[in-house]
């Protein structure tokens, strides 16, 4: 089955959240604030595949949520970033934006992502 065009749904990942973290020695009276800052949620990335030649794998498939990072830790320790999703489109997609109807890319090459 052809399938020419198809609506989905993406969403990047939420970034994690920083820890409320103060520092705490015997002989330190007030350490002061020491949490760290929560990990980078991952993105979604349209790139082209010359093996798809239709749009047919996203009519059961529409959404594509990015993974979330992970909180932060004590001691500054910053939280794992989350790995970006990626979504193998046909070469000659256009990407258009739902609400506003503008052109957002045009992936032709194989290995161009947008």
């Amino acid at each position: 089955m052809f399938i020419d065009q198809s609506k989905i749904f993406v969403r990047s990942g939420k970034g994690g959240d920083g820890f409320v973290h103060f520092h705490r020695e015997k002989f330190v009276p007030r350490g002061g604030p020491d949490g760290g800052d929560g990990g980078r949620g991952g993105d979604v990335i349209l790139e082209v595949s010359y093996s798809m030649n239709t749009l047919a794998t996203f009519r059961h498939k529409s959404r594509f949520i990015a993974e979330e990072g992970a909180k932060g830790g004590k001691n500054n320790m910053t939280g794992k970033s989350a790995e970006n999703l990626i979504v193998k489109v046909p070469a000659g997609t256009l990407v258009y934006d739902d609400a506003s109807g503008q052109l957002l890319g045009d992936l032709v090459e194989k290995g161009q992502r947008l």
